[in-house]
This record gives structure tokens, C-alpha cells and sequence, in this order.
């Protein structure tokens, strides 16, 4: 049987890289057997803002609107917006989840933040016992494939931007993992604006030849949930930090431990 698929994509044109990216995803993975459908953002006009209109009906607290506990609240009622059901038809049961974009302000496009607001909802990606690596989406691989106005080496360690590993971590981190997804390597496509037509075809070429073997790639490393304790605010455990106490490197670029990085922990496996 083959794999579902869902592409969350956030691009304004249909003549641009990002869209060239999507189409490539789309037709590489429909070939391989896949079931594949698309989230265009623009296209739809997706509402970007979390708002009580996401609800039908009355709110609980009127005076003191919890967007995340009334959502979860609506979900469980049928009341929720009929743009979010929708993604959750698409999302549920995905094996696999790309998010297509161009990268703003070092994070999402906004339409694309309003996704992940609105679609990942309290009770249906994560609750406060289904997180991390027990999180709801544990058995769905997401991947972030987006193009950068900047070049590779202005994202180094000694770069302007700085270290694209920490760029990432609010990302993959913060929201995948969060969720419970098992978070594939990025496929990052430096500054295709500001490259020859010929360097696009090649980066272009990259990622059909990566997306022939995507769903079996292996994930990105993330200390497992049950390294921390609870009952002491979630802070790693004593003998885990032992363990960990001649080693060069943190753990995580998040869970560093005072230490450097693990170098290219958020965009090689295996790290």
C-alpha cells in the first residue's frame, strides 16, 4: 500500500523555485506509489491568525479567551473551523509531512506560522503527557525543504547570520519534535535567486534524486524524553549528565550543557 503524503506549501507564484521544489515533490513521490496532496497556502488564503472565529459557537471564557484550551475544547465537540478539520483530514494517518517555503526572518512565512498555530491543535498534536518522543506523530517523518536569500556561508558558525543549527532548533525542535515528528534532515537550497540557472537545475536535481529514498531516510537525533525529569521541572537526569560529563559536545544545540554544539546536529543524521 503505498505512503500518504501531505505538502504544506507557502509560495505566492507558480514560476518560482519554491514552486519548482513542490512540483518536483509531488511528482517524484506520486511515482513512487504515494498518495500525495498539497496544502497551497496562498491558493487557499488560509487564515493565518488563531481567533476565537476558529470556533463555532460560544467560547467557554468569554473574559479570558485560551486559544489552545478552547481549540481543543471545539475539537472535541465538532466545533471547530472547517478550514482546520480539513487539515486534520489530511494530516491524520500522513506518513509523511513536507513543508515547502522560503525562508522569512529566519523562521516561516507568516501564512505558514498560521498553519502550525491553527492545524497543530492542543489535544490532536500534542497534549502535556504526548510530546517529544512521545508525542502524537511519532510514527510520521516531517521535513523542512526551503530556499534561503542568504548564502551557505553567511549560516556557518563564523557567519553573519550565524550557525544555521541553531536557526533551526525553535523549528525543528520547538514544533516537529514537540509534536512527535521524526524530524528529517532540511533540504536547504542556498540563495537559488542569486545562483545561474544551471546551479538551480542542479540543486533541483539533488532533491529528486534525495526524495527517491526520503521516507526511509533515518531521522535527526533528540534526547528522549525520559533523559528528564519531571519532578524536578523536567531538567535532565543527574546520571545522564554524568554520562555525558567527559564528552566534548552538549547533547542537543538546545541541551548544550554549557558545551559546544554537536556540529550539524540539525541538518545531518546521525549526529
Amino acid at each position: 500500500m503505498g505512503k500518504k503524503v501531505l505538502i504544506v506549501y507557502a509560495h505566492q507564484s507558480s514560476g518560482s523555485f519554491n514552486a519548482a521544489a513542490k512540483d518536483s515533490a509531488v511528482e517524484v513521490l506520486t511515482a513512487q506509489g504515494c498518495t500525495v496532496e498539497v496544502s497551497d497556502l496562498y491558493t487557499m488564503k488560509f487564515k493565518a491568525t488563531a481567533t476565537a472565529e476558529d470556533i463555532t459557537g460560544d467560547v467557554k471564557n468569554t473574559e479570558n479567551f485560551q486559544y489552545a484550551e478552547e481549540t481543543k475544547l471545539a475539537m472535541e465537540e465538532g466545533r471547530l473551523a472547517a478550514d482546520i478539520k480539513e487539515e486534520h483530514r489530511k494530516l491524520t494517518g500522513a506518513d509523511l509531512v513536507v513543508f515547502q517555503f522560503p525562508m522569512y526572518w529566519f523562521t516561516v512565512p507568516a501564512i505558514m506560522k498560521g498553519w502550525i498555530d491553527r492545524v497543530l491543535t492542543l489535544g490532536y498534536a500534542y497534549t502535556q503527557d504526548k510530546r517529544y518522543t512521545q508525542g502524537m506523530f511519532k510514527d510520521t517523518k516531517a521535513i523542512l525543504s526551503f530556499t534561503t536569500g542568504s548564502h551557505e556561508s553567511m549560516f556557518s558558525a563564523d557567519g553573519i547570520n550565524g550557525d544555521i543549527n541553531v536557526t533551526l532548533w525553535p523549528l525543528q525542535n520547538g514544533i516537529l519534535h514537540y509534536c512527535g515528528f521524526q524530524v528529517l534532515a532540511p533540504q536547504i537550497f542556498w540563495a537559488p535567486s542569486q545562483v545561474p540557472c544551471e546551479a538551480r537545475g542542479v540543486m533541483l536535481e539533488a532533491w529528486r534524486t534525495r526524495l527517491q529514498g526520503l521516507l526511509g531516510e533515518a531521522p535527526l537525533c533528540f534526547t528522549p524524553s525520559d533523559c528528564f525529569d519531571e519532578e524536578k521541572g523536567f531538567r535532565l537526569k543527574p546520571d545522564v549528565q554524568e554520562k555525558h560529563a567527559g564528552v566534548e559536545f552538549g547533547l542537543t544545540v538546545g541541551t548544550h550543557l554549557g558545551k559546544r554544539f554537536p556540529p550539524n546536529s540539525q541538518i545531518r543524521a546521525g549526529v
